[in-house]
């Protein structure tokens, strides 16, 4: 082989692989920035913060509601809180999330368990779908509450069918990038 053959394909391999590279980049997800892009809460700042920033900007509660972002307390190692919006109630004591950066980092999942586990029924701790043991798992998380903007009604439930259907869309972009990014040319 020529070394200017050798150099086209080098230069091949190496335009390949940055093309597959930079989505990867462009898919990793924070957990705010994503729930803000899915619910329509303009709330910026750490998870641990959108609590005390909704105040008097969104209505907030302890019932869970579709389009709502449930906020999570700093806690153990997750010292900057989480946020994740409901996507739908199964029951007065399980949802499912529709969220970012949990199970793996920068990935979206779409329509997880959370169940309601405080004693007093208040959503104040719950349990989350953890990926890669494929279960609720034994963590227990404090949580805040939920923030409401735009509340989905069953009216709007095309508005709410939108935005998960974009989170899966993004869940299969960046798995379908990481499995890319894995190949040898």
């Amino acid at each position: 082989m020529t070394f200017g053959k050798f150099a086209a394909r080098f230069a091949l391999v190496a335009a390949c692989s940055l093309m597959t590279a930079t989505p990867a980049f462009a898919q990793f997800w924070q957990c705010v920035t994503y729930a803000r892009k899915v619910s329509g809460i303009d709330i910026h700042g750490n998870a641990n913060t959108w609590w005390g920033k909704a105040k008097g900007h969104y209505e907030r509660g302890h019932e869970p509601r579709e389009g709502a972002v449930l906020a999570f307390a700093s806690h153990g190692k997750m010292r900057l809180g989480h946020v994740a919006m409901v996507s739908k109630i199964v029951s007065d004591r399980e949802v499912l999330l529709t969220h970012a950066n949990w199970s793996r980092p920068g990935r979206v999942e779409a329509n997880v368990r959370a169940v309601d586990v405080s004693p007093d029924n208040d959503w104040s701790e719950v349990k989350v779908w953890y990926g890669p043991i494929g279960d609720l798992g034994t963590s227990v998380y404090p949580t805040k509450g939920f923030i409401y903007a735009d509340a989905v009604s069953p009216d709007d439930s095309d508005t709410l069918d939108a935005a998960v259907t974009i989170a899966q869309q993004d869940a299969r972009s960046a798995n379908l990038v990481a499995l890319a990014a894995t190949q040898k040319f």
